[in-house]
C-alpha cells in the first residue's frame, strides 16, 4: 500500500535569518552575538561568517518561486532580530520589517503558506553587552520584540514559533561555549535556559493580545531520544540525568507549569535556582502552545562514567573542553554503529517515532509538527551537466518519513505538518560553509542555485501527499 499523508498536511522547508541572508551591514541592522562570535578568530571553521552567505537578503523573490517550483506549501524562515531591533530595544527598523513584509507576501502570492520563527539564535549584541540570556531583562526585551513583529506581520501569517532550540542558545551558547556568545559557565547556562523559558512565555502573552484568533502560536525544540547503552541501573540513570537537561527542562514549565524536581536536586551543587521568581513558571505556561515543533536528527546513546569501549565526553555538539550537561559532566556518550552523516550523526529514523509518540503521550491533544529534519552530506554538482545526485539525503529522508507517518498511523501522534532542514546549502554555524543540509546546492562563489535529486523526490512528495518510492528500488 502506497503510504499516503492527509489531505491539508503541510509540506515545508525551513532555514534560519544568519545562515542565509547576509547583508550583514546593510539597511540599519545590527551586529548579532553571530556575528560577533564568527569574526572571532578560531571560532568557525576556516574563519567563515555569515556575512553574505547564500545572499538571500537580496535573492528573496528568486529563492520563493524556487520553492514554489518545488512545490512545498509552507516555509519556515525566521527574523533576524538586529535587522529589526539593533540593539534589541527601541522602535523598529522600517527596512527590516519591509524585508519580512515583502517575503511574506511574495510567499503567499505563490500560494506558499508562511510559518515565522521570532529567534534563532542571532541575540542583537548589545543585549549579550548588558548581560544575554543569562540575564532576566533579554526575556522581558524579547517579549517587546514579539510584539513588534506581530503589529507587522500578524495579520497574514498564521504559524508562529517563539524559539527555535533554546537547549543550543543556553547550553552551547554559555555551557560548553561551542556557539555564540561562546561562554562557558554552567549556572550561566542554566540562567539563560530559564529565561529563555521565561522569554517564550512572555512573547506568547505579547503575540496572543495582537494577533487574529486562528493565528497558532508554538516552540521549536530539539527534544532529544535519549537511549541508555544498557539496561543497568547505572546507564538508565545517566538516561534520565540527560533527559532532565535535554528534554525536561523546557517541557516542564511548558507543558505542566514546573521543572521537574529531579533537575532541580540533580543541579542543585551548583545553584540553588533563585533566579526563578515567584510565579516564573506560570507565566511560561500562561498561553498554552497551540502546537509543538519537533526537531530531530539523531539519537543520543549514554551510559555512566567510563561506560566501556566507544565511550565520550563528545556529545555530538562539538568539541569543548567545557561540558554543555551541567551536573552531569560525568556521563559517557556513545556513536551509534551504522551508518552517519556528514556531521558523523547516526542515522536511525525511529528516533523520530519515539519523540513524536513520547511528546504525544505526554501532552494529549497537542498537535505536533515536524519543524527540522534532515542531513548534510558532502554533495557536489556531476561533472557532465551540473547535477546533483545526493542519494544519501533521499535515503535519510524516505526513512524518518516512513517513520512520521507509522507514529501518526501506529502510534497515535497528531502531526500536522514537516519541515525539511533545509532549503538551501548555507553557513552552518561553527562548521562554517563545510557542511550542507540543502536540497538546493548553492555555489557560494557565484550563488547559483541547483536543486538537487532530493528536492525533485521532495516535490513529488509535496504535490501527491504520497511518499515517493526510492530511486531503483
Amino acid at each position: 500500500m502506497p503510504v499516503r499523508f492527509p489531505p491539508g498536511f503541510l509540506w515545508g522547508t525551513a532555514t534560519a535569518a544568519y545562515q542565509i541572508e547576509g547583508a550583514a551591514r546593510e539597511d540599519g541592522r545590527g551586529p548579532s552575538v553571530w556575528d560577533t562570535f564568527s569574526r572571532t578568530p578560531g571560532r568557525t571553521r576556516g574563519g567563515d561568517t555569515g556575512d553574505v552567505a547564500a545572499d538571500h537578503y537580496h535573492r528573496r523573490a528568486e529563492d520563493v518561486r524556487l520553492m514554489a517550483g518545488l512545490g512545498v506549501t509552507a516555509y519556515r524562515f525566521s527574523v533576524s532580530w538586529p535587522r529589526v531591533q539593533p540593539t534589541g530595544r527601541g522602535p523598529a527598523v522600517q527596512k527590516g520589517l519591509d524585508f519580512y513584509r515583502a517575503l511574506v507576501d511574495d510567499l503567499l502570492e505563490h500560494g506558499i503558506t508562511p510559518a515565522l520563527t521570532l529567534y534563532h539564535w542571532d541575540l542583537p549584541q548589545a543585549l549579550e553587552d548588558a548581560g544575554g540570556w543569562p540575564h532576566r531583562d533579554t526575556a522581558e526585551r524579547f517579549a517587546d520584540y514579539a510584539g513588534v513583529v506581530a503589529d507587522a506581520l500578524g495579520d497574514r501569517v498564521p504559524y508562529w514559533i517563539t524559539l527555535n532550540e533554546p537547549w543550543c542558545s543556553a547550553f552551547l551558547g554559555y555551557g560548553s561555549g561551542v556557539h555564540a556568545p561562546g561562554r562557558t559557565d554552567p549556572v550561566d547556562a542554566l540562567r539563560a535556559a530559564h529565561h529563555l523559558n521565561l522569554a517564550h512565555g512572555l512573547a506568547a502573552t505579547a503575540l496572543r493580545a495582537r494577533l487574529p484568533a486562528a493565528a497558532r502560536i508554538g516552540i521549536a525544540l530539539n527534544t532529544c531520544a535519549v537511549r541508555a547503552r544498557t539496561g543497568s541501573g547505572a546507564d538508565l540513570d545517566a538516561r534520565r540525568r540527560i533527559d532532565a537537561l535535554a528534554n525536561r527542562v523546557f517541557t516542564g514549565p511548558l507543558l505542566h507549569g514546573a521543572y521537574p524536581d529531579d533537575l532541580l536536586a540533580g543541579t542543585a551543587r551548583l545553584t540553588d535556582w533563585s533566579f526563578v521568581r515567584a510565579g516564573d513558571e506560570a507565566a511560561v505556561r500562561r498561553d498554552p502552545l497551540d502546537w509543538l515543533g519537533v526537531n530531530y536528527y539523531a539519537p543520543t546513546i549514554v551510559s555512566a562514567a567510563g561506560g566501556g569501549p566507544g565511550s565520550s565526553a563528545d556529545d555530538g555538539h562539538g568539541a569543548s573542553d567545557h561540558s554543555p550537561w551541567p551536573g552531569a559532566e560525568d556521563v559517557s556518550f556513545h556513536q551509534q554503529p551504522g551508518e552517519r552523516t556528514d556531521m558523523g550523526w547516526g542515522v536511525d529514523p525511529t528516533g523520530l517515532y519515539d519523540l513524536l509518540t513520547r511528546w504525544s503521550r505526554e501532552a494529549p491533544g497537542l498537535p505536533l509538527m515536524v519543524t527540522e529534519n534532515g542531513a548534510a552530506y558532502p554533495d557536489r554538482p556531476s561533472p557532465a551537466g551540473g547535477a546533483v545526485h545526493d542519494a544519501r539525503r533521499v535515503r535519510y529522508l524516505h526513512g524518518h518519513l516512513s517513520e512520521l507517518h507509522r507514529a501518526m498511523t501506529e502510534g497515535g501522534a497528531d502531526v500536522r505538518g514537516y519541515f525539511l532542514w533545509s532549503l538551501l546549502d548555507n553557513f552552518e554555524w561553527a562548521y562554517g560553509y563545510a557542511k550542507r543540509f540543502g536540497i538546493v546546492h548553492v555555489d557560494y562563489a557565484t550563488q547559483t542555485r541547483t536543486p538537487k535529486a532530493s528536492a525533485h523526490w521532495y516535490a513529488r512528495l509535496a504535490r501527491s501527499g504520497v511518499l515517493p518510492d526510492l530511486p531503483g528500488a
